[in-house]
């Protein structure tokens, strides 16, 4: 062969990074240093090689002709997104010396906000968070997604913990609680339709009749909110049958007594007319999970973002030990696994970088109202930079009215490190250009499974991209921060998150380490609890003036007879996006078509909707326009909106986050997506299709 003829090609091992529990292992294929597959590793058996559609075309997102390759200043106004090229030197110069400024008046006024746009440790919080310890800025309370039920869970289960998802091939009885898992556990779905073929009942819990809830046997459409009612009634169901395992009870349990009297309170019709589904159907699940083994619940965070959020959590995770579910293969919960690994968090973050100060937390769910507040004795400083990274807050953050409001303010300094111009870029002052999974290194765990994944470099870094440790990096230099964590390599962070936890020449070679966890971890108790028991009561709840027993904890906004807002608004992901994710990917948008709202047929009607039609949906806090989907997906009186598109995108410019609440769950201080009543009106001059 002619040698200006070779081909160099590489196989790479890397790590899906996107919030999703199923943390799929990847092959990139390079050829002459250029991506050209990006497929799923078949040597990890917890993903088997099998990748989504969104994610087996990464290599057309980080090849994306709207991908931001050099950083960039704005140059008009806010919102508008109109920049100017800048070199690295000047951009990072004259936001250091705005950092500079804003700290030394008060670094409070400084916050930093991300999330999960990467779910890697090192180009998440690692560098970052070491930045803005050193610089004393203002904390981030990290509540968008999960922090209600993971501390519903905690208050259970002592941790982030559960059953192995490969356990669930064993189960005699699935109950999918809260998840649409055909869209977003692909991995746990392949399990169960394991399961099911080996005469596994399927049960799907959840408002909506999802693409999972079509391939159970059964599926019990309740009313958003009303998940604690459902649990507390199967409770009783259980208790007044007899069909518990009172040994288990017993030996590893705590708080029996109280939660049997809180049980008896839900009876079947009591519960039947909370949730608005049918007694029979409540009765029917009560007696599959009291009289099968190896009963198993997959609860998704879906149901945990309502006012009482962690209590349904709890309720629900007290379900496996009443009946000794745990004992079996096969029998148990599963949330999330991620409470499994031994992350070594303060080595990565350096909290002790802070020395004596102690800044204050703001929570992310409420950054609309949070930007808009002036500096007062109670919120201290107002808040003068923004620096954004590994999220999209204009688009995800609840009541967005306010979060634009706030974006939009010409004296806020903001710095939005991303891949593409999205809604939160559009307000920058700079936007930085940052790397995808294919340019950098990274480790990550799980919440789906409870493997050690290493992502390695597959392509230099496209355009003028930096990781997002390099750009912290530069910052800290220019800050004048001389500690020699700056300094650290990504390989070493990779390195450093797990300590000696895991081997890792192991992951080098493999792409993937698991953890030993057993088969039945709960067997014979021994929970992360403080007590050592599944907590059906926690002192802790007490001690901070709640209720130590679930309970049902009814929704802030509830639909009432001749109420301005007669439908309650439930904001699931496309099942091509994840989350505002892949929105800017023409070929999952064109699946998707446009932003739609599901609508029962009756409750279509009664408005005048037909199916096509756009329609306004509105309440006191904003209005959003979409098509109107008429189906049975939507149960009578909730309308699905489902999300979450770019505002850019969207008919009127906004997304459904428009109309959600900037309240807070009753647990973990979490938001409320799906709390939310709603009026839905044809839009004028709109044209409905037959």
């Amino acid at each position: 062969m002619n040698a200006a003829m070779a081909v160099d090609t590489q196989v790479v091992r890397g790590a899906c990074p996107h919030d999703c529990p199923d943390t799929c292992a990847l092959l990139t294929t390079v050829e002459n240093g250029r991506a050209i597959k990006v497929q799923g590793n078949a040597a990890h058996a917890a993903t088997d090689g099998v990748l989504c559609t969104k994610v087996s075309r990464y290599a057309e997102r980080s090849y994306h002709p709207e991908r931001l390759l050099q950083p960039l200043r704005r140059v008009g106004p806010k919102g508008s997104g109109q920049f100017e090229p800048v070199g690295w030197d000047e951009a990072l110069a004259e936001i250091a010396t705005r950092l500079q400024a804003i700290a030394a008046r008060d670094p409070q006024a400084i916050l930093p906000y991300s999330y999960a746009g990467t779910m890697g440790l090192v180009q998440g919080e690692s560098i970052a968070a070491r930045f803005f310890h050193q610089l004393g800025a203002s904390l981030l309370d990290r509540t968008i997604c999960a922090s209600a039920g993971a501390e519903g869970l905690t208050q259970t289960l002592g941790n982030k913990v559960g059953m192995p998802v490969r356990m669930f091939a064993q189960s005699k009885l699935i109950v999918i609680w809260g998840s649409n898992s055909v869209g977003s556990n692909l991995h746990f779905w392949r399990i169960a339709q394991e399961a099911k073929r080996l005469g596994a009942k399927l049960v799907c819990i959840d408002p909506r009749k999802s693409e999972t809830a079509d391939k159970c046997h059964e599926h019990i459409a309740l009313r958003p909110g009303t998940d604690a009612a459902l649990a507390l009634a199967l409770m009783h169901e259980l208790i007044v049958n007899q069909w518990l395992d009172q040994d288990y009870i017993d030996r590893y349990t705590l708080g029996w007594d109280g939660l049997r009297a809180r049980a008896l309170q839900w009876p079947v019709e009591r519960a039947a007319e909370v949730c608005g589904v049918p007694a029979q159907q409540i009765r029917q699940l009560a007696r599959d999970w009291g009289t099968t083994a190896a009963a198993a619940i997959r609860l998704n965070y879906g149901m945990q973002r309502v006012r009482g959020g962690g209590n349904a959590v709890r309720a629900v995770a007290c379900l496996p030990a009443l009946t000794g579910a745990w004992r079996h293969p096969g029998g148990g919960l599963l949330m999330s696994s991620s409470g499994h690994f031994p992350v070594r968090r303060a080595a990565l973050q350096r909290p002790d970088l802070l020395g004596d100060r102690r800044p204050r937390t703001l929570n992310m769910s409420t950054i609309g109202d949070d930007l808009l507040r002036p500096s007062s004795p109670d919120f201290g400083p107002q808040i003068e930079a923004l620096i954004v990274y590994n999220s999209n807050p204009v688009a995800v953050a609840p009541e967005s009215g306010k979060v634009v409001q706030g974006f939009g303010r010409e004296d806020l300094f903001t710095v939005v490190l991303e891949h593409f111009q999205t809604d939160t870029a559009d307000h920058a002052d700079f936007i930085l250009p940052a790397t995808t999974q294919l340019e950098h290194w990274d480790i990550h765990t799980s919440y789906g499974h409870t493997d050690v994944l290493l992502n390695r470099s597959a392509i230099a870094p496209v355009g003028q991209a930096r990781t997002n440790t390099d750009i912290f990096r530069a910052l800290a230099q220019r800050m004048g921060f001389e500690d020699p964590c700056f300094a650290e390599s990504d390989e070493s962070l990779c390195r450093s998150a797990i300590g000696d936890a895991q081997d890792f020449e192991e992951l080098l070679k493999h792409g993937f380490a698991s953890l030993p966890v057993p088969d039945a971890p709960f067997a014979q108790g021994a929970f992360p609890t403080p007590s050592g028991r599944c907590e059906f009561f926690s002192q802790r709840l007490v001690d901070q003036g709640l209720d130590g027993w679930p309970d049902h904890v009814p929704n802030y906004e509830q639909p009432q007879a001749g109420g301005r807002y007669p439908l309650a608004m439930i904001s699931p992901p496309a099942r091509n996006f994840l989350n505002s994710t892949f929105v800017n990917v023409k070929s999952l948008r064109d699946i998707e078509t446009e932003p739609v709202l599901e609508m029962h047929p009756h409750d279509a009607a009664e408005r005048g909707i037909a199916d096509g039609a756009v329609v306004r949906v509105f309440n006191d806090r904003g209005s959003y326009h979409c098509k109107a989907r008429v189906s049975q997906r939507a149960r009578p009186g909730v309308v699905n909106g489902l999300g979450i598109w770019w505002r850019k995108l969207g008919l009127n410019g906004t997304n459904v986050n428009e109309l959600t609440s900037q309240k807070l769950t009753d647990l973990g201080r979490a938001p409320v997506f799906y709390d939310c009543l709603v009026q839905v009106a044809l839009l004028d001059g709109s044209v409905q299709s037959a």
